[in-house]
């Protein structure tokens, strides 16, 4: 079997590392790991397949050599390094934010848009956590009728806001038990036993920089150059896993019985539809794994052509690190 040279860029953060583990339980054909991080980190080491590789700081000539980098590093340091990642002919996989809307870098789901892959001229985007998950849970209704519409709401774990996000939601709720103040340090308000309904700056009309990445890149995603997306993205006290309503809206009528026999069949998804029996999607079930759990798939009572549903999924594995980890072995097929 053919192995290649797989550099991860930011290795020693919280979607670094999650890629270093997939990259070993999906048995990836890597013959060689090259960690990259920041000049403090270098010289430290990771442990891959039973042994301990060294982490190399990142600079232009680390790539040189590497057949893929995985990107789990912040839009500066992607755009900063993206150039000699290209001109190292390696094809620069990328979790951060920075290329998604570039017309010419494709944004992949495995599961929705796997041909797109063949469009990369050296970089391909992985989408927004978020936005992974919905359109892998939404994506066997488009094949049904066009989607036009989506209103959703995101209640997104505290750890999407990286490693910090859990130490803060702890700490609070012991300084809390303890009677006692914590100053926030990682999000803008206290988040134990509360709501903050701001993820991401004001971009438009309003919506924030977050609830705006499910229309455009859903858009791109599903080749849907005209759906419109209404957004709201909620900081939960959850540790892990992000759960996403959703209301979706077709040119046709299509019924609960349709979408949930297409979703059962879904790459990805995993049907978990029984109101009956309390049996529907939660952040626990689906933590540390990679499918997203669709359910409470139910008409929409505002619209005779809509449908709701209620998936969630672990935006560490699926929503970054196993995306990323899928679109390089798209690449290596």
């Amino acid at each position: 079997m053919k192995t290649y040279t797989v550099a991860v860029l930011g290795a020693t953060g919280a979607v670094g590392q999650e890629m270093i583990k997939i990259l070993q339980e999906r048995n990836f054909p890597v013959g060689k790991l090259v960690p990259l991080a920041s000049a403090r980190s270098a010289g430290k080491t990771v442990a891959f397949r039973g042994e301990e590789v060294t982490i190399r700081e990142a600079k232009d000539s680390a790539f040189e050599g590497v057949d893929i980098v995985l990107g789990a590093a912040e839009n500066d340091i992607a755009k900063k390094f993206a150039p000699a990642i290209v001109k190292a002919g390696a094809v620069f996989v990328d979790n951060s934010s920075a290329f998604r809307l570039d017309p010419e870098v494709p944004l992949i789901v495995p599961e929705v848009n796997p041909e797109d892959v063949k469009n990369h001229k050296g970089i391909i985007s992985n989408p927004n956590c978020s936005t992974i998950i919905t359109v892998t849970a939404v994506n066997a209704l488009n094949s049904l009728s066009p989607i036009r519409t989506m209103t959703a709401s995101t209640y997104q774990a505290v750890s999407g806001a990286g490693a910090g996000g859990p130490i803060e939601l702890m700490n609070e709720v012991e300084a809390l038990r303890a009677g006692k103040t914590y100053e926030p340090q990682v999000f803008s308000h206290q988040i134990a036993y509360n709501l903050i309904p701001q993820i991401g700056g004001e971009q438009f009309e309003g919506y924030t920089s977050e609830e705006m990445k499910m229309q455009n890149e859903g858009r791109k995603i599903m080749h849907l150059p005209e759906l419109k997306v209404s957004c709201t993205c909620v900081r939960v006290p959850v540790v892990r896993s992000h759960s996403i309503s959703v209301s979706c809206h077709f040119d046709r009528k299509v019924t609960v019985e349709e979408a949930r026999e297409v979703i059962a069949k879904a790459p990805g998804c995993k049907l978990v539809d029984d109101l009956k029996n309390k049996r529907y999607p939660m952040p626990l079930e689906t933590s540390d794994q990679d499918i997203v759990f669709v359910g409470r798939i139910r008409p929409d009572l505002t619209d005779e052509n809509g449908l709701c549903l209620w998936c969630c999924g672990d935006q560490v594995r699926k929503g970054a690190a196993t995306n990323a980890i899928q679109i390089a072995e798209l690449l290596v097929k």
